[in-house]
């Protein structure tokens, strides 16, 4: 029997007026104060540490059960971490913890450093594995829609894998091109170098799969899940906060009750333009002939697709613009 430990990350910054969720905000285009901004992320980042907390309790409890049925079985040990910058905001980030009072499970604390988000990942992880932790999964503190299984199912991939020697990467992306879970092992040969901090509009997403092609690493895909950056990710999820609270009923989800608090007592409805667009679809009915090929683009569809793909990789480069710029 052999025994290991896997840890669960929530990398993160202090939830303060001005750190988090600035985007958010009336001075980038928002509707929150900075205040606001900040009280939204302390009660989502509050439902994410205890739903990652829920996820290690039923992974340990499992591989408890597993144990007392064949003693021959490797012991597990999943410890919960939370991981911000700089030095100076551990004593803040331990408050943020106590206010809530007692949680399931002991909160493990470090403080990442470097000179761009993708340092700052990297030392993280690395202080992981120095201290002989053999895989981690990590999220970030903006993503209440997260499931459980998505937490669970990662670290068992990363075991799979381990046990069939090739060490593996879990993940899921984001709404943007980017990822909402990533996970790998100590042995794993990728990191998160030039992942993020690229200034060429290449997707956070396509860069860790350009590395797990050129490594030939086995990985463990999840549907992707939104984080909340812009106002429009908090339409969605709180869209998506409510069918979770009602599909609980009858299934084993978490619902992000902190969060869904936020928003009532916010008064936040959500509401979308009236859509004149209509799909007869009468050839469905008979009423008219089906199309029997697809039609050659013309010069003004080109253009437009051009336009499109141009926007995007303007709002990737502007992304990572903003990024590099908290480092500076």
């Amino acid at each position: 029997m052999a025994e290991k430990k896997h840890a669960l990350l929530i990398f993160t910054k202090p939830p303060l007026p001005g750190i988090v969720k600035t985007r958010m905000t009336t001075e980038y285009g928002g509707f929150l104060t900075m205040e606001q901004a900040a009280g939204f992320y302390r009660n989502c980042f509050y439902d994410v540490c205890e739903m990652g907390m829920h996820a290690l309790i039923e992974l340990q409890q499992k591989n408890e059960r597993m144990r007392a049925e064949d003693p021959t079985v490797d012991k597990i040990t999943y410890d919960f971490f939370c991981s911000s910058t700089p030095a100076d905001s551990l004593e803040k980030m331990k408050e943020v913890f106590d206010t809530v009072g007692t949680w399931p499970m002991e909160v493990n604390f470090i403080v990442d450093a470097g000179s761009s988000f993708d340092e700052h990942f990297n030392d993280a992880c690395q202080q992981l594995f120095d201290r002989g932790y053999e895989s981690f999964v990590a999220i970030g503190g903006d993503v209440p829609t997260m499931p459980k299984s998505h937490i669970k199912q990662a670290f068992q991939w990363l075991d799979y894998f381990q046990a069939i020697g090739k060490p593996g990467f879990a993940y899921a992306p984001c709404q943007e091109c980017g990822t909402s879970l990533v996970g790998y092992s100590y042995n794993t040969p990728i990191d998160h170098t030039g992942v993020y901090y690229n200034m060429d509009g290449r997707p956070a997403l396509d860069g860790y799969l350009e590395k797990i092609e050129e490594g030939d690493i086995p990985s463990a895909y999840f549907d992707p899940v939104a984080d909340i950056d812009e106002v429009t990710d908090l339409a969605h999820a709180v869209s998506c906060m409510k069918s979770i609270a009602e599909a609980a009923k009858y299934q084993d989800l978490f619902v992000p009750r902190r969060t869904l608090g936020w928003v009532e007592f916010m008064g936040i409805k959500v509401s979308t333009p009236p859509n004149d667009n209509h799909d007869p679809r009468d050839y469905l009915d008979g009423a008219a002939e089906a199309p029997t090929g697809a039609q050659e683009l013309t010069d003004e569809d080109r253009q437009r697709v051009a336009d499109l793909n141009a926007a995007m990789q303007g709002k990737q480069a502007a992304e990572n613009a903003y990024e590099a710029g908290k480092y500076e």
